[in-house]
C-alpha cells in the first residue's frame, strides 16, 4: 500500500471513529468561507483553504444535515478529496427544507475543526437562469417562444423537471429597434408564446427576455439577444 493510501485510510478511520473530535484542532487549517452556491437547484458547497494555505497534501471531508436533525451525514464522494467544492444537489433535493453543510481538512495527519455554513434553503436562495428563447419571423411579425430552465431533477418519466414547477414565473420580453436603438417592453406575463406585431418593414429587431419571480421579487439575468430582419 502506498504512503498516500495509508494516510487516507488512517484519516478515514480517524474521522469515522470520532477520535478526531477529541483531538486538538488546528485553527489555522480550518476551511474558510464555506457556503452554498445554487443555480436552478444545482446546489454546490464551496470553500477556501485555511490560513495555513492549501498545501498539496491537504484533503477535505464534507458532511451535511437537514435543519432540525442532530446527526451529520458523510458525503462519501467528498470524503478525503483535494477539490474545494462538493455537489450536494441530491442531498438537498427537498428544496423547501433548510440544510447545513460543513467541511474540515487534514494536513499531514493533523485535522482541523469543522467550518459550517449558515442555514441554506434552496427554494429561497437558488438563482435562476434566463429563459430559453426562440424567435421566428412570420408575416412581418415576430413569434417568441419561451421556456424556463430545467432543474437537475427528473420526473417519473425520466424527463427534466422545469423551474416553473416550483415557482410562479413571469416572463418579460423586450424588443430593440436596430434603427432607433431604442428598447421597449412588449410583454409581461405567464404565457410562454408571445406575438410581437405592428413592426416596421425593412427593419432589424432584437429580442431579449428575463424571468421574474414575484414571490421573491427577484429576476434572472437577461437572455442573449435574438435578432431578426423584418422584410
Amino acid at each position: 500500500m502506498t504512503p498516500k493510501h495509508s494516510l487516507l485510510g488512517f484519516l478515514v478511520s480517524f474521522f469515522l471513529t470520532g477520535v478526531a473530535d477529541t483531538h486538538p484542532a488546528h485553527e489555522s487549517l480550518k476551511p474558510q468561507r464555506v457556503h452554498f452556491q445554487s443555480r436552478n437547484f444545482r446546489n454546490v458547497l464551496h470553500w477556501q483553504p485555511g490560513r495555513a494555505g492549501p498545501g498539496n497534501s491537504s484533503i477535505y471531508f464534507v458532511q451535511y444535515k437537514m435543519y432540525g436533525q442532530t446527526q451529520w451525514k458523510n458525503k462519501e464522494n467528498c470524503w478525503g478529496i483535494q477539490e474545494f467544492f462538493c455537489d450536494l444537489t441530491n442531498e438537498t433535493s427537498d428544496v423547501q427544507e433548510a440544510y447545513y453543510g460543513r467541511v474540515r481538512t487534514a494536513l499531514a495527519g493533523i485535522p482541523s475543526g469543522w467550518t459550517m455554513t449558515r442555514r441554506f434553503t434552496p427554494w429561497w436562495e437558488t438563482k435562476i437562469d434566463p429563459p430559453v428563447m426562440n424567435v421566428t419571423q412570420v408575416n412581418g411579425s415576430l413569434s417568441v417562444i419561451l421556456r424556463s430552465p430545467n432543474t437537475p431533477y427528473r420526473n417519473q418519466k425520466g424527463r427534466n423537471v422545469p423551474m416553473e414547477t416550483y415557482y410562479e414565473l413571469v416572463y418579460r420580453v423586450f424588443i430593440i429597434s436596430n434603427s432607433l436603438k431604442k428598447e421597449r417592453k412588449v410583454y409581461e406575463g405567464t404565457h410562454r408564446t408571445v406575438d410581437i406585431e405592428a413592426l416596421t418593414p425593412h427593419t432589424g429587431y432584437c429580442v431579449v427576455a428575463e424571468i421574474y419571480r414575484p414571490m421573491l421579487d427577484r429576476r434572472s439575468q437577461r437572455s442573449e439577444e435574438r435578432c431578426v430582419e423584418i422584410p
